[in-house]
């Protein structure tokens, strides 16, 4: 068995807006990075990052949820609600309904407190959800009881690439049968003290503290590093056939994905962009898609100096002369990056583009670099009718992911 797979339902929780909010601030160009408010880093060198400000957790959450669990549980079930809201999705077989989230780090803040505990007062004072909820798999198997879907469940955790995986994963179930539909995404809530100075002292992140909203700057000459932000993101999706029986509204087709290990080192890409580049074209293979036929890529564009110009260097092995015709764009350059969540809300920014016609920029993209020289859309969106596109994700450890999207038409 083999069905197209569409993207019926999203929902975003990010720093530059959640819901509804999210598209129109992207197409601003508005930036969601600011001075930490989750606690005092006045003792830490770097001091900004994308916190989500605009979510009430008690409209979507109960009250003991709030109190008891872990806040990367919190965004991803909130992100889960508003993508089930918005696809109209009521599936008459929940045990046909699987479940995959993607984390790089799960509960932190969880482990954080229950390590302090320990230490400070003694192993009593320990809490005994520690471990229940700071575990990766947690937001996977909350989302999953929430909403009562019992089909197949489980967590990725690829680094940067986890929810793209997790996107991935779903739909190849939902293609080969194994499930009539997926719920589809990635949490991360990794803004907390140890993982900011763990990031800084890798000399990871950018170091703008006086100029926050300025601080992410894929691609740019004077990029210093990313900045760390938290988020959420899911998809709904499903067969095409079951969206057009119900006449829901389809935003893309996710055509294809690919992966690939570059095998390299830790923490940085390999500079010849080899394994990016193979994980593109094996979405390419899997969508059946000629390179010459994508219009748009959404980049991994951390703002890291290595990172960027291996993405570059990669998407030329893998498009040749086309990919000087392709638009580029960086949406972490508003939102900042959300490590394991970012593959799911650039996933997500990726079918909206193709839906609407119109590209997120790249901000902040003002001395371009020589050895960053492809069409970044820098500055402004930029209207662009594309058939398809791809999102690119590469994570920590060499991990590369390709989503392949396609543009559906109404009754095509």
């Amino acid at each position: 068995m083999t069905r197209r797979v569409v993207v019926t339902g999203i929902g975003v929780v990010s720093p530059v807006g959640s819901g509804k909010a999210f598209w129109p601030a992207l197409l601003a160009g508005r930036s969601g990075i600011g001075a930490i408010t989750g606690f005092d880093a006045a003792d830490h060198p770097v001091r900004i990052a994308g916190e989500v400000r605009d979510v009430e957790l008690r409209e979507w959450l109960e009250v003991k949820d709030v109190a008891r669990l872990d806040r990367v549980c919190h965004l991803a079930l909130v992100a889960a609600g508003m993508a089930i809201q918005d696809a109209a999705f009521d599936h008459p077989d929940p045990d046909r309904v699987g479940v995959v989230f993607g984390t790089a780090i799960g509960g932190a803040e969880t482990m954080r407190q229950g390590v302090i505990a320990e230490h400070d007062r003694g192993a009593r004072y320990v809490s005994p959800l520690f471990v229940v909820t700071g575990i990766p798999n947690m937001a996977t198997a909350l989302v999953s009881t929430r909403f009562g879907f019992r089909g197949p469940s489980f967590t990725t955790v690829t680094a940067c690439s986890s929810s793209a995986d997790a996107i991935g994963w779903g739909a190849r179930m939902v293609r080969d049968g194994y499930a009539d539909a997926c719920l589809a995404g990635g949490a991360e809530a990794a803004v907390c003290p140890p993982i900011l100075a763990s990031f800084a002292q890798l000399r990871a992140l950018s170091r703008r503290n006086d100029e926050a909203t300025a601080a992410s700057r894929p691609f740019d000459a004077d990029r210093d590093g990313f900045v760390i932000a938290e988020g959420a993101a899911a998809l709904v999706l499903e067969s095409e056939e079951s969206a057009r029986r119900r006449a829901a509204p389809i935003y893309a087709e996710i055509a294809g994905y690919g992966q690939s290990s570059d095998a390299y080192h830790e923490t940085a890409p390999d500079p010849s962009g080899r394994g990016a580049a193979r994980a593109v074209d094996a979405a390419l293979v899997d969508a059946g898609a000629l390179p010459g036929q994508i219009g748009y890529v959404n980049a991994h564009g951390t703002g890291t100096r290595l990172s960027d110009a291996a993405e570059t260097a990669a998407l030329k092995r893998a498009f040749g002369a086309h990919a000087y015709r392709l638009a580029v764009s960086s949406t972490k350059s508003m939102t900042g990056h959300m490590l394991g969540a970012a593959g799911a809300v650039e996933a997500a920014a990726t079918a909206l583009a193709l839906r609407d016609g119109v590209l997120p920029p790249t901000i902040n993209l003002t001395r371009p670099d020589p050895d960053c020289d492809l069409d970044y859309v820098p500055g402004t969106a930029r209207e662009h009718r594309a058939d398809a596109a791809i999102s690119l994700s590469m994570g920590f450890g060499g991990h590369n992911s390709c989503l392949a999207l396609r543009k559906v038409d109404d009754g095509t």
